[in-house]
């Protein structure tokens, strides 16, 4: 298992507490200004998807090109609905932050509804997440911000680059990783969501992403690189017959002082070309007050 030290840089606390993003959701945030391996590929017959040139998996670039080839395609596909969920393990205590929502690819933004795991007493509460590039937006944040307020956060000044502060991963940036994909090896063929894909398992690498991802999602992994002692990233990749991602799966695991905090984070991806409205809060909605810790 692969253990991700955070450290604390210039912006908010991305863990705390028992979970990274319970404290950074839930109750936290505060102080937020408003060269690799091909491996082995799929066998004749096996569903693969296309590389970026146009050429199958097994043509020429094999599962490697395949995978880093993902949001190029993403871009060309223009919009999907998108499922998202965040699973935390700590101390025997294991949490799951669901949402669901749409984003574009080719605009870098989305709109998911996140819903929050029971805190005591307190019922499961959504809030409306916001995905552009360089900040996050959270209605109904609760922890001291009015309810018809937005609290704007600055992804580049999280020590994690919002990959899991929010609760919910930016789809962009979670197939933006793919770039810096290694040792990635074809598993074989499965069904998500009724589609038939390939499954692929493989690695990537934090600040070897940042270095060639596109400028919208650039600072917030270079954040991320800065801030994790180890950049590399286990992951599972679903491809479907057009190499479209349609689900991906990273595993993080954070040393929280004397506890080891496992977060996996799963974003699933359907419905392509649906509509995505994401409309910008005006600047009198945004909270600028203190967020309660």
């Amino acid at each position: 298992m692969v253990v991700h030290k955070l450290r604390r840089t210039g912006g908010a606390d991305a863990v705390t507490a028992t979970a990274a993003v319970v404290a950074a959701v839930a109750t936290g945030l505060a102080g937020c200004s408003p060269g690799a391996d091909a491996g082995t590929g799929p066998p004749a017959g096996a569903v693969v998807g296309a590389t970026a040139g146009g050429a199958k998996a097994g043509d020429a670039g094999g599962p490697l090109d395949t995978v880093r080839a993902v949001p190029e395609l993403l871009a060309r596909a223009g919009t999907s609905k998108a499922r998202t969920a965040l699973e935390m393990a700590t101390g025997g205590t294991r949490l799951t932050i669901e949402g669901e929502g749409g984003y574009d690819f080719r605009a870098g933004h989305g709109r998911v509804r996140v819903l929050l795991p029971e805190d005591g007493d307190r019922p499961r509460r959504r809030i409306t997440e916001l995905f552009t590039p360089g900040a996050l937006y959270m209605k109904n944040r609760g922890a001291g911000v009015p309810a018809d307020k937005w609290v704007r956060v600055d992804t580049t000044s999280l020590a994690d680059g919002n990959l899991v502060t929010g609760g919910a991963t930016d789809p962009g940036a979670a197939a933006e990783l793919l770039r810096a994909a290694r040792h990635v090896t074809y598993v074989g063929a499965v069904h998500v969501g009724g589609v038939r894909v390939a499954h692929y398992r493989g690695t990537t690498d934090i600040a070897a992403a940042a270095k060639v991802a596109s400028p919208r999602v650039r600072e917030a992994l270079e954040a991320a690189a800065k801030g994790f002692a180890t950049d590399t990233v286990p992951f599972d990749a679903y491809l479907d017959g057009e190499g479209r991602l349609r689900k991906v799966r990273h595993r993080f695991s954070f040393a929280n002082g004397e506890r080891e905090v496992e977060v996996t984070s799963t974003t699933e991806l359907y419905g392509f070309g649906t509509a995505v409205d994401v409309r910008l809060p005006p600047h009198r909605d945004i909270y600028t007050g203190r967020i309660a810790g």
